[in-house]
C-alpha cells in the first residue's frame, strides 16, 4: 500500500507539472502605467477588428484595413499600403470559398506602419501578423490575435518613449490564399532591406499557450536572447527542427526564404475545433492564449529595438522551456555527454547490484511491443474513429480532446498489459531502456537540436539507476520519485501538444513519448492485481471512444466551406 501510495503521489506530482506546462499564464491585473502592455488593450482590439467575416478582396476586409491604418496613425507611425493582384492559384482558393467564380483577379492590400526609433540607420525591428481572415470566420484568433497584440506592444513601446531601433509593423494581406502579401513584401519591398529581426505571430485554434515554435537558420543568439527575455516562455528546438523539415507554412516563410534575419515565430495552439470556424468570435477566444503572446511579444520587441546589436546567425542550439518557468539552452554535443552518463549509470546500475542477464531481453521485448504494438493500436484505433481517406479535417480538429482520450486509454491498456504484475528489477529495467537507449544514439546523430526529448529523460532514468545501487534505497526512492515526475510531467504535457498539432492524423506519434515515462515509472513500480482484466477494460473504453468520435454528428465549428458542414 505504501509503495502505491508514493506511485500515485508521483503520477499527481507530474499531473501537476503537466497542467502548469500546458495552460497559459493568468493575465495580470490592469495596470496603470502606459507603458505596459495590456491584455485588456489587446482584447478590446481584437473586439474592434473581429467583428465579421474579412477575407481579402471583401468590404469587410477593406474597413479592417482603414481601422488598422488609421489606428497606426494614432499611435504615431508613418502608414502606407502596397497591393497587387493574387495569384491564379490562391484566386481557385477564393472562387471555392465564394461558392463561385470571379469576375476578375482579386487585389490583396498590405498595411505598413513605421515607428520611427533614436537612430532610424540601424536594423530594425518587424512585427508581422496577417489582417485578412478566411472566408466565413471573424478570425478573432487567426489572425486578429496577432494584430492585436502588435497593435498593444507598439501603443506600449511608443508610451515609453522612443526606442533604439524603428519598428516596422507589417500587416499582411492574402496569408490564407498563400502568403500572398508576405512575399510581395519580402521580395519587392525597399523596406524589407533595413529590418533585421523579425517576430512574426500566428495562431491555430481558440487558446492554448502560445509557442515560439520557430526560428531562422544559426539560431543560438536569437534564442538566447528569447530565454534572457521572456518570463513565461513556451519554446523547443524540437517543434523548430520538425517545422523545418515538414511541408507547412506561414508568412515567416517568405521572411526565411530572404534570409538576413533573426527570426521568431510564436503562435498558441488550443481549442483546435474553432480554427477558421464561424464561431472563432472574440466570446470564444482564450484571453489566456492572448495574454501569454502579448507577454512574450512584448518583451522580445522591446529587448530587440533596444539591443545594441542584435542577434547574428551562428550556430543552432538545443533549446526548451522548463514548464514555463525558464528557458533551457545548450550546445548540441553536450547530447553525446549526457548519452554517455545515461550508460554509465545503467551499468552501474546493473553491476553495483549484482544483477545478472536475466530479465533484460524482457524488459527489452516489453518497451519493443509498446512501441511497435502500441502504435500499430492507435494507428487502427484511430482508423475506427474515422480518420482516412473522406475524413473532413475541421471535424476531426474538433475531435482532438476525445482522440486524446481514446489514446490516453489505449497506451494504459497496453502499460497494464505488458508491465502489470509484480515490480520489475534492474535487469528488466535496464533491457526496458536499451531500445529507448538507441533511438536517442540515432537521433542526437540524424537531429541533434530535436534529440534533447529522448535524451535528458534516459540520461536522469540512467543517473537514478547509478543513485540506488551507490545510495540508500531511501535516497534512491526520492531521487527516483523526482525524475519520474519531472521526466513524466514533460512528456504528458509534450504528448498533449503532440496531439494538439497532428494527433487526428497521427496520434501514433505519442508512443516514444509514453515508453520514456514508462521506464522513468518503472522503479517506482508497484505490485498491480489483475493487469489483464484491467487492460481489457481500458481497451473496451478506447475503442467506445473511437466510436464515439466516428459517430459524433459533425460540429458547428466546422468551416463554412468545409464539404462536411453541419446540417
Amino acid at each position: 500500500m505504501r509503495n502505491w501510495a508514493f506511485f500515485i503521489g508521483t503520477l499527481a506530482a507530474a499531473l501537476l507539472l503537466a497542467v502548469k506546462a500546458t495552460t497559459p499564464p493568468t493575465p495580470p491585473t490592469m495596470s496603470a502605467d502606459p507603458s505596459v502592455a495590456s491584455i485588456e488593450g489587446a482584447f478590446a482590439q481584437v473586439e474592434r477588428i473581429a467583428t465579421e467575416p474579412h477575407s481579402t478582396g471583401s468590404a469587410a476586409n477593406a474597413r479592417v484595413r482603414a481601422y488598422l491604418l488609421s489606428r497606426l496613425e494614432e499611435l504615431g507611425l508613418t502608414v502606407k499600403t502596397t497591393s497587387g493582384v493574387i495569384d491564379s492559384k490562391s484566386q481557385e482558393k477564393l472562387d471555392h470559398w465564394r461558392g463561385e467564380k470571379s469576375a476578375e483577379p482579386t487585389g490583396f492590400v498590405n498595411v505598413v506602419g513605421i515607428l520611427e526609433g533614436q537612430d532610424p540607420q540601424l536594423p530594425a525591428i518587424g512585427l508581422m501578423a496577417h489582417h485578412d481572415s478566411v472566408w466565413g470566420s471573424p478570425g478573432a484568433a487567426d489572425d486578429t490575435a496577432g494584430v492585436a497584440v502588435i497593435l498593444e506592444t507598439v501603443r506600449a513601446l511608443a508610451a515609453q518613449g522612443k526606442p533604439r531601433r524603428s519598428i516596422v509593423v507589417i500587416f499582411t494581406d492574402a496569408e490564407e490564399l498563400g502568403l500572398v502579401g508576405a512575399f510581395q513584401f519580402f521580395r519587392e519591398d525597399p523596406l524589407a532591406e533595413k529590418i533585421g529581426a523579425v517576430i512574426n505571430l500566428e495562431a491555430r485554434g481558440g487558446g492554448g499557450i502560445a509557442s515560439m515554435f520557430q526560428t531562422g537558420p544559426g539560431n543560438r543568439e536569437s534564442v538566447e536572447l528569447y530565454a534572457s527575455t521572456v518570463e513565461h516562455p513556451a519554446t523547443s528546438s524540437l517543434s523548430a527542427y520538425l517545422y523545418s523539415v515538414l511541408p507547412n507554412d506561414t508568412d515567416l516563410t517568405a521572411t526565411l526564404e530572404r534570409g538576413g534575419y533573426a527570426a521568431y515565430n510564436i503562435a498558441f495552439i488550443g481549442r483546435s475545433g474553432l480554427y477558421h470556424s464561424p464561431l472563432a468570435t472574440p466570446e470564444n477566444l482564450d484571453r489566456g492564449a492572448l495574454n501569454h503572446m502579448l507577454g512574450q511579444t512584448h518583451a522580445l520587441a522591446k529587448a530587440l529595438a533596444n539591443a545594441e546589436e542584435l542577434p547574428q546567425a551562428t550556430s543552432d542550439a538545443v533549446f526548451f522551456d522548463a514548464f514555463g518557468v525558464t528557458t533551457i539552452v545548450y550546445s548540441p554535443w553536450l547530447g553525446w555527454v549526457m548519452l554517455a552518463l545515461a550508460a554509465l549509470g545503467f551499468a552501474i546500475g546493473y553491476r553495483g547490484r549484482g544483477a545478472g542477464d536475466r530479465g533484460i531481453l524482457g524488459g527489452a521485448t516489453r518497451m519493443m511491443l509498446l512501441l511497435l504494438v502500441g502504435g500499430a493500436l492507435l494507428f487502427g484505433l484511430n482508423l475506427l474513429s474515422g480518420a482516412g481517406t473522406g475524413a473532413g479535417y475541421y471535424d476531426r480538429l474538433a475531435a482532438i480532446p476525445k482522440l486524446t482520450i481514446m489514446v490516453g486509454l489505449a497506451l494504459l491498456a497496453c502499460v497494464s498489459l505488458l508491465w502489470g504484475g509484480k515490480g520489475h528489477g534492474p535487469t528488466a529495467r535496464l533491457g526496458a531502456a536499451l531500445p529507448l537507449l538507441a533511438i536517442a544514439v540515432a537521433s542526437q546523430w540524424f537531429a541533434p537540436t530535436a534529440a534533447y526529448f529522448i535524451v535528458v529523460p534516459v540520461m536522469l532514468v540512467g543517473c537514478v539507476e547509478a543513485i540506488r545501487a551507490l545510495n540508500s534505497e531511501g535516497l534512491g526512492r526520492v531521487s527516483a520519485g523526482v525524475v519520474a515526475a519531472l521526466v513524466t510531467g514533460y512528456l504528458l504535457a509534450l504528448g498533449w501538444q503532440i496531439m494538439q498539432g497532428v494527433g487526428p492524423a497521427m496520434p501514433y506519434a505519442v508512443v516514444l513519448p509514453a515508453g520514456l515515462a514508462v521506464i522513468s515509472l518503472l522503479p517506482l513500480w508497484p505490485e498491480q492485481k489483475r493487469p489483464r482484466m484491467l487492460a481489457g477494460v481500458l481497451l473496451v473504453a478506447a475503442v467506445g471512444t473511437a466510436l464515439w468520435v466516428r459517430f459524433d454528428p459533425i460540429p458547428p465549428t466546422v468551416a463554412v466551406y468545409s464539404p462536411l458542414k453541419p446540417a
